[in-house]
């Protein structure tokens, strides 16, 4: 028979050769979809498409060695493809492969100096600073600049870019002229690709899909046919690439917004996947660690990476428990770079375009824009308009303002402080803000408590301190107690405010009373002249204490008409400490 007072059994942990072996596992299955990805990015960013395979080999490792999160797959993702191909398209308009590989190399390193430095300065909060609302439309611009960007590609078009809107017209305009062989391998991608995601949701599909392409090519001549293709990768280790300090001043904003953005996303899919016995995600290791993968990977010929989600996911559903899969997928990586790269070459473009938007589709979230507009209508606004943004202005002045969107977001949430009236619940030690839905709770005649909420500061003091004002006038008390506990904190600008409306209410015979201080708060009263005049009579301990203080100075009959009530407390009485 079994002991009843045993201990219950403990989940047996998986034992060291299971974790290497579901680690393998999920290594080879992340490979299948990171290395075809890795190559659509290229194809995004405008550079060679082995440029995509460095970045799958050298960043992996890199960050494999140093990050904090034991998934995370860090490769290059869709927005840092498509933030990179802007300045690089601009600095080299004709596209030669040389001069677009040092200006990518430079980009790189610029921005992986620029995230070791923010984790030197302990800059680890920035990883909150785009609302989530401004992301999602940011997101989605970026992904509608990219499928439009690939449209050309999957039609066999050549357009010059001008812009999303005027591009639009132009792939409109250019549609009699789609090759039938382009759009037909097109097709034959995009099958694929969904065929399989339904019955299969697990299976590799982009590889099915690259691997499909490359044999219809080489089967059906296609480069014969006016098919483009891949071209000539070349094989082997990847050389030296040495930045050029001369692109350092024009590359330099591009790489602050891939800085911010490779920083936030890594982060975002770090925490999503982190299960709870992990160890926690330090966002000052992370930019440290997605810092020096960049630097790392820019000597050997990467472009801009971060953590991505969708490799991510795909680590953690096939059982990877730490960062031996990446190294898993690191090696794939090498062994396609030295045996692989000739077959890639013949890889049709317009099924690497098929393949970019799939992926790039993902990122147009409409059903979160419905969640956003359901809960709060400015904020659905906030992302659309950072979803214009990126449309009308492009990808990168897109995320200035995504960034300017967030900060006039914050500002216009931290200027509408909320200023209550506060009651007691009657029959019952309860103070709550007066509301409808408590029509019955009492107030005090000649008592006015009032209760700002969140942090006063110069861009709300104004606006806090017309809200008290047009109050006193509406009750018109003998004391107005400033109920000041769910303060957290007071601006220099805010607590002057305070001192003039002290000053005004007074010359109208209210007496004015500050209640429930915090110490930080009580701190910054105490230097200056408020604390003088009110003393430690006028600032108590709670509301309670000052609905307690006020009744007992009616009750002795003197009222509140002097301008303070009995010097020290009295009984039942408590000042504030």
């Amino acid at each position: 028979m079994p002991d009843a007072n045993a201990p219950p059994p403990t989940p047996a942990t998986p034992s060291l050769s299971n974790e290497w072996r579901m680690d393998l596992v999920a290594g080879l299955t992340a490979a299948a979809v990171v290395l075809p990805k890795a190559i659509a990015y290229a194809a995004v960013a405008g550079l060679p498409v082995a440029v995509g395979l460095y970045t799958a080999l050298v960043p992996v490792i890199i960050y494999a060695l140093l990050g904090s999160s034991r998934v995370l797959s860090v490769s290059s993702t869709t927005t840092l493809a498509i933030l990179t191909g802007a300045p690089l398209g601009l600095l080299v308009p004709d596209g030669d492969p040389v001069k677009l590989i040092t200006a990518s190399a430079t980009l790189t390193v610029l921005v992986g100096v620029m995230l070791m430095l923010a984790a030197a300065l302990r800059f680890g909060f920035v990883a909150n600073f785009i609302s989530v609302p401004v992301l999602t439309g940011f997101k989605a611009g970026i992904g509608l600049v990219i499928v439009l960007d690939q449209v050309p590609k999957l039609l066999g078009l050549h357009i010059e870019k001008r812009g999303f809107f005027l591009d639009l017209i132009s792939v409109v305009q250019q549609l009699p002229k789609a090759s039938t062989w382009s759009v037909a391998i097109a097709a034959g991608t995009f099958l694929i690709l969904i065929a399989m995601k339904r019955l299969w949701p697990h299976a590799p599909a982009s590889l099915v899909a690259v691997a499909g392409g490359i044999a219809a090519s080489w089967f059906f001549g296609l480069d014969q046919l006016g098919v483009s293709t891949v071209g000539l990768i070349p094989q082997g280790l990847p050389t030296l690439t040495l930045p050029d300090p001369s692109l350092v001043a024009e590359l330099a904003p591009a790489a602050l917004g891939l800085a911010l953005m490779s920083f936030t996303e890594s982060i975002a899919a770090g925490r999503a996947f982190a299960n709870p016995g992990d160890p926690a995600i330090r966002p000052n290791r992370e930019l440290f660690s997605t810092g020096a993968a960049n630097v790392c990977g820019a000597l050997l010929g990467a472009m801009p990476a971060g953590g991505g989600t969708s490799q991510t996911a795909v680590v953690r559903a096939a059982g990877g428990r730490s960062q031996r899969a990446s190294l898993v997928t690191a090696a794939v990586a090498l062994a396609t770079m030295l045996l692989l790269a000739p077959l890639l070459g013949l890889m049709p473009i317009s099924t690497l375009a098929a393949i970019v938007i799939v992926y790039s589709i993902g990122l147009i979230a409409f059903t979160e824009f419905e969640s956003i507009r359901r809960v709060r209508i400015m904020e659905f606004h906030w992302a659309l308009i950072a979803c214009l943004g990126v449309l009308v202005f492009g990808t990168l002045k897109g995320i200035v303002v995504a960034i300017i969107v967030s900060m006039i977001g914050l500002a216009s949430q931290s200027a509408q402080a909320r200023v209550y009236v506060i009651g007691r619940k009657r029959g019952a030690d309860v103070l709550r803000p007066l509301s409808a839905e408590h029509p019955d709770d009492e107030t005090f005649d000649g008592l006015l408590i009032v209760r700002p909420e969140g942090r006063l500061f110069f861009l709300n003091a104004q606006e806090v301190g017309e809200q008290i004002n047009a109050l006193a006038r509406q009750y018109n008390p003998r004391v107005l107690a400033l109920d000041m506990s769910r303060v957290t904190d007071i601006e220099y600008s805010a607590l002057q405010a305070i001192v003039e409306g002290e000053k005004r209410v007074m010359d109208r015979g209210i007496i004015v009373w500050l209640v429930g201080l915090n110490p930080g708060v009580r701190e910054m009263v105490a230097h200056t002249e408020l604390a003088e005049r009110l003393g430690r009579d006028r600032m108590l301990f709670n509301a309670r204490v000052a609905i307690e203080r006020y009744q007992g100075m009616l009750a002795d009959g003197g009222g509140p008409a002097a301008a303070s009530p009995p010097a020290g407390p009295q009984s039942g009485d408590e000042t504030v400490r």
